[in-house]
C-alpha cells in the first residue's frame, strides 16, 4: 500500500504529522499535540525515549499498555491509533483530549453541580465497565487519568498499570496512587481486579461532588490507616441518592464492596441517563467489521487502494490508510453527536453485566490455547484446570461450609486473606477415603471413575497444592475459584469432583 504525505514534519518517521505544542513532560519523555496531515484533524502523540524507559524497566509496561489499547473501541476510553518506533524513541498516536484532565477541571470549578457529576460519572463507569468486559482492569483511575475531549466527554487513558484478569489469577501488585488506592492494595492483599476499579470509581464520584479526596493526609502510614478502616465524611450537601451510593463503592471489604453492575442499577445513576449507555457496546471486533461506505470513500479519494484498504481493515494492519479511516471516524461520530450510539443500540439479549463468568455448580476445564479474536480471548493461553462455584449465600457462611469440607477432605490450609487460602491434600492423607467418596457418586459423575482409576497408578506420598479464592460476582452472588499450583491434573479433578459433591452434601 502507498503511504501519503501531507506537508513538513519535525521528523520524517512522523512524515503524517505536524508537532505542535508540548501538553506535558514525563520521567521518559514528553507528549505533544499533533495534526494529522492526511485528515486535518489533532492527536496526542507521546514521545518516549527507549534508553530511559530501557534503564528502569519499563519498556515491556509500554508493550503490554500498547496491547491493551490497539482493539478497545468505546467512545469512553482512549483510542490508539498507531505506534511508530525508531532506534531511539517510541512514538504513540492516541486521541486527543482537548480539554484535559477532568483534574484541572474539578480544581476550576472547585466542585461539580450533581447533574453534570453525575453525568461525567456515567461515562466513567461505562468506560470501566467496557474494560472488565474485556478483562482488562485499569487499576489507576483517578481524574488525572481521565481526559475531557472538546465537547466535555470522557476518555479514560494511561492504561500503564493496567493488567488483564484471568479466571483464577488474582493480582497481587500494589499500584496506583496512595489517594486513591483501595485497602486491599494498600494492604498487599491478593484482588481480583474489577473491585479496586470500583473503589477508585467511588473516590472519583466523591471528588466530583465534594471537590476534594475522601482520604487525604500528609503522613503516607496515616493516609494507608484511613483507607484500610474507611475513614472519611460525607458533606452535608450531597443528595440522598449520591449519599447512598458512594458509601457503597468505598467499603473496605471488598466483598461487600458493590459492583459495577450494581452502580447500573442504583437509582441515582439512572437519572437522565443517554440512552447509547444504557446498554452494552458491541464486541470490538464486530464494532470494526462494520465499516462507513463514507470515510471509505474519503480515504480512497486520498489515493489508496480500495482493496487494499479493506484487507488492511479487515486484518487490524496498521498503516496510513487505516490511520487515516478511524480518525475520520472518530471524527465524523464525534461531530454528528451520535459518537457510536447507533452501534449501541442493538440488541440487549444476551447481556449479562459484570465481567465474571457464571459457574453454576459446574466443573469447568481449561486446558490449551484459545485462537478466537477478541481481546478477551486473546490473553486465555496458559494450560490450567479450574473450578468454579457459584453461591447465593453470604460469604461468612460459604467459608464456614468451604472450611467444614476441606477438614472433613483431610486438607490443610494456610490463610493469606479474608477469603483466600493455599491448601495441600496429600493422596496418603486420604486417598482411600476420596475413592470411597466418588464411588457413592458414580452413578450420577461417571466420569470420576475414569479418573479416579488413572490416580490410582500415582505415587502414594503424592501431594496436591491448589489455591482458593471467594470473590464477588453480579447480582449479589459469590463464585469460589480453585486452582491447582502443583499435582496430577487429574488427581485435581478428581479431589475437586469429591469436594463439589461433599460441599452439597447436608453437613
Amino acid at each position: 500500500m502507498g503511504s501519503r504525505g501531507g506537508g513538513t514534519t519535525d521528523t520524517p518517521f512522523l512524515r503524517n504529522y505536524r508537532l505542535g505544542k508540548t501538553l506535558g513532560h514525563g520521567a521518559f519523555g514528553k507528549v505533544k499535540v499533533a495534526e494529522h496531515l492526511l485528515t486535518g484533524h489533532n492527536v496526542a502523540i507521546k514521545i518516549l525515549n527507549r534508553q530511559k524507559m530501557r534503564n528502569l524497566g519499563m519498556e515491556e509496561k509500554l508493550r503490554r499498555e500498547i496491547r491493551i489499547c490497539r482493539l478497545f473501541v468505546h467512545p469512553h476510553v482512549i483510542r490508539l491509533y498507531e505506534v511508530i518506533e525508531t532506534p531511539t524513541d517510541i512514538y504513540v498516536v492516541m486521541e486527543y483530549g482537548k480539554s484535559g484532565e477532568l483534574f484541572d477541571y474539578i480544581m476550576e470549578k472547585r466542585r461539580l453541580q450533581e447533574d453534570e457529576a453525575r453525568h461525567i460519572f456515567q461515562q466513567i463507569v461505562a468506560g470501566v465497565e467496557y474494560c472488565h468486559r474485556n478483562r482488562v482492569v485499569h487499576r489507576d483511575l483517578k481524574p488525572e487519568n481521565v481526559l475531557l475531549d472538546a465537547r466535555g466527554n470522557v476518555k479514560i487513558a494511561d492504561f500503564g498499570l493496567s493488567n488483564i484478569m484471568r479466571d483464577g489469577h488474582f493480582l497481587k501488585t500494589s499500584c496506583g496512587s496512595p489517594n486513591y488506592a483501595a485497602p486491599e492494595v494498600v494492604s498487599g492483599k491478593l484482588y481480583a481486579g474489577p473491585e479496586v476499579d470500583v473503589w477508585g470509581c467511588g473516590v472519583i464520584l466523591y471528588a466530583l461532588l465534594c471537590g476534594k479526596l475522601p482520604f487525604e493526609d500528609e503522613n503516607i502510614p496515616n493516609l494507608f490507616k484511613k483507607i484500610q478502616r474507611g475513614i472519611y465524611t460525607l458533606p452535608s450537601h450531597l443528595s440522598p441518592g449520591a449519599r447512598d451510593l458512594i458509601p457503597r463503592m468505598l467499603i473496605v471489604d471488598p466483598m461487600m464492596r458493590t459492583t459495577i453492575a450494581d452502580i447500573r442499577q442504583h437509582q441515582w445513576f439512572k437519572i437522565h441517563l443517554p440512552r447509547y449507555l444504557a446498554v452494552p457496546p458491541p464486541d470490538s471486533m464486530q464494532l470494526l467489521k462494520k465499516l462507513d461506505e463514507e470515510i471509505l470513500q474519503q480515504v480512497i479519494r486520498m489515493g489508496f487502494d480500495r482493496d487494499q484498504l479493506l484487507e488492511s481493515l479487515q486484518k487490524r494492519m496498521q498503516d496510513d490508510a487505516t490511520v487515516a479511516y478511524y480518525l475520520l471516524y472518530d471524527n465524523h461520530s464525534l461531530a454528528s453527536g451520535s459518537y457510536l450510539g447507533a452501534e449501541f443500540q442493538e440488541s440487549m439479549d444476551g447481556y449479562s453485566p459484570g465481567s465474571l463468568p457464571n459457574l453454576d455448580r459446574q466443573l469447568s476445564a481449561e486446558n490449551g490455547t484459545s485462537q478466537a479474536a477478541s481481546l478477551r480471548h486473546s490473553f486465555s493461553k496458559e494450560k490450567k484446570w479450574l473450578v468454579g462455584l457459584q453461591s447465593p449465600a453470604n460469604p461468612r457462611e460459604i467459608m464456614n461450609q468451604v472450611l467444614g469440607t476441606l477438614h472433613e477432605l483431610n486438607v490443610r490450609w494456610k490463610k493469606v486473606g479474608h477469603y483466600n487460602m493455599k491448601c495441600l491434600w496429600c493422596q496418603c492423607h486420604g486417598l482411600d477415603h476420596l475413592k470411597s467418596m466418588a464411588s457413592n457418586h458414580v452413578n450420577n459423575y461417571q466420569f470420576i471413575s475414569n479418573a479416579t482409576s488413572m490416580s490410582t497408578h500415582l505415587q502414594p506420598q503424592t501431594a496436591l497444592k491448589f489455591e482458593m479464592q471467594l470473590y464477588k460476582t453480579q447480582n449479589d452472588r459469590y463464585l469460589l475459584d480453585l486452582q491447582r499450583i502443583s499435582g496430577p491434573q487429574f488427581l485435581f479433578l478428581d479431589f475437586c469432583a469429591v469436594f463439589i459433591m461433599q460441599l452439597k452434601a447436608p453437613q
